[in-house]
């Protein structure tokens, strides 16, 4: 029999403790890759997101909300902006272009935002069907809405007040879709895209325009009473701007020039890109120290069971050294067992680990949106199997000293 065949045998014969060895190491391996997955699409989706952006103009409050509900479209905003205060930062000579954002309603929880056609431009989004919108409650959605939501160019929606759904529906301002975006792993698919006018007459910033004719030749005294009926107009905002600088010195100046000297703020997306990776690695180190642990413990229980095994064996290995063998193929057999079962569980690791990272980014919404995926491999696991050996190798040298220190002479006088 081979060093190899002899090593698998002696692991049969204590099934249920390998096993069990196997499990918690697997366990442990596991958990890392899921956490390697996982930080790496999130890095990868926060980085696509942001990209080409350089700045954010919003209300005063907390930059990272800001860059959270502008960029990110995953908290509240901090307030609108007048328009006219907007245009005149989009004006700026240090900017080179800048796209507004308008928030405020829903559609299924997906966020209608009203918008230029520079903001899917900017993203390089395609259209699956239709066309991007062109008049007011005109509408083109993100391919994640329309899978959801069932709807297609020709089908009509009305949106709910607030960013978080269950709001009152806007039941006579319907929107009409005219097209669908191609699933682009973007914040596109998930939102409702329509033009900032659309925003502002459903929250009652400017009149309501209709085509026909009476409408247009109405008298002029009629107009004012009707507009006298519904109340004043409120003043034009929007939520935010998207901002790229002209050139590197708007990096320098621009920032603190709207911090200064208007009453909005200004956010860098990189900067708090960052803060936020931080934020959220505290919570990814507290487990993947807890997958280290359950590596630790499978390698302390690979020490123990092999360190029982010799002195089980010791009568074995002292008739395997008067049949021929060398301390040196007593000394390489534990040392082949602990690798053994480290890889067994490293491989039981890999596959626990995308498997699941495979099933959440299938069934859980927030999976689906940042492109969670089990089909995706990392270099940083082969770091992982390359732990996996290592500690099924260290736990396996005192028991493979033991073995290559068995005294023949006196084990078999033992069992005379």
């Amino acid at each position: 029999m081979s060093l190899f065949g002899l090593s698998l045998a002696y692991i049969r014969a204590r099934s249920l403790n390998a096993a069990l060895n196997l499990l918690l190491l697997g366990l442990g391996i596991g958990t890392i890759v899921l956490l390697i997955l996982f930080s790496a699409r999130l890095e990868d989706r926060l980085t696509r997101d942001a990209r080409g952006i350089d700045l954010v103009v919003g209300a005063k409050g907390s930059p990272l909300q800001l860059i959270l509900s502008s960029i990110y479209q995953a908290d509240f905003p901090t307030g609108n902006i007048p328009l006219a205060e907007a245009e005149r930062w989009r004006q700026h000579p240090l900017v080179e272009s800048a796209i507004p954002l308008a928030l405020g309603d829903n559609l299924a929880g997906f966020r209608i935002v009203g918008t230029e056609h520079a903001y899917p431009e900017h993203y390089g989004a395609t259209l699956a069907a239709g066309r991007l919108w062109q008049a007011p409650f005109e509408a083109t959605i993100g391919a994640r809405v329309a899978a959801d939501t069932g709807l297609g160019p020709g089908d009509r929606f009305v949106g709910s007040h607030g960013l978080g759904g269950g709001g009152a529906e806007h039941g006579t301002h319907p929107y009409t879709v005219v097209g669908v975006l191609a699933p682009s792993a973007s914040v596109l698919d998930r939102l409702v895209l329509t033009p900032i006018e659309s925003v502002w007459e459903v929250h009652g910033m400017i009149a309501e325009e209709h085509d026909d004719e009476k409408h247009e030749q109405h008298a002029e005294e009629e107009h004012e009473a009707e507009e006298a009926a519904a109340g004043p107009v409120r003043p034009l905002e929007i939520t935010s701007l998207l901002l790229r600088y002209r050139s590197p010195l708007g990096a320098v100046q621009l920032p603190r020039l709207v911090n200064q000297e208007s009453a909005l703020q200004a956010a860098s997306p990189a900067l708090e890109s960052a803060r936020l990776l931080v934020l959220i690695g505290i919570g990814l180190d507290m487990v993947r120290a807890f997958g280290l642990l359950l590596v630790a413990s499978a390698g302390l229980g690979v020490l123990i069971a092999l360190s029982n095994a010799m002195q089980e064996r010791r009568y074995d290995l002292a008739v395997m050294r008067t049949l021929g063998a060398s301390r040196r193929t007593l000394f390489a057999e534990p040392l082949l067992e602990g690798l053994i079962l480290a890889a067994g569980g490293a491989l039981f690791g890999l596959l626990l680990g995308h498997g699941v990272a495979e099933l959440l980014g299938r069934l859980l919404p927030a999976g689906r949106d940042m492109g969670l995926t089990g089909l995706a491999w990392r270099t940083e696991e082969l770091y992982l199997v390359a732990l996996a050996l290592g500690v099924g190798l260290l736990a396996a040298l005192i028991p493979a000293i033991q073995a290559y220190r068995t005294d023949i002479a006196a084990t078999l006088a033992s069992r005379a």
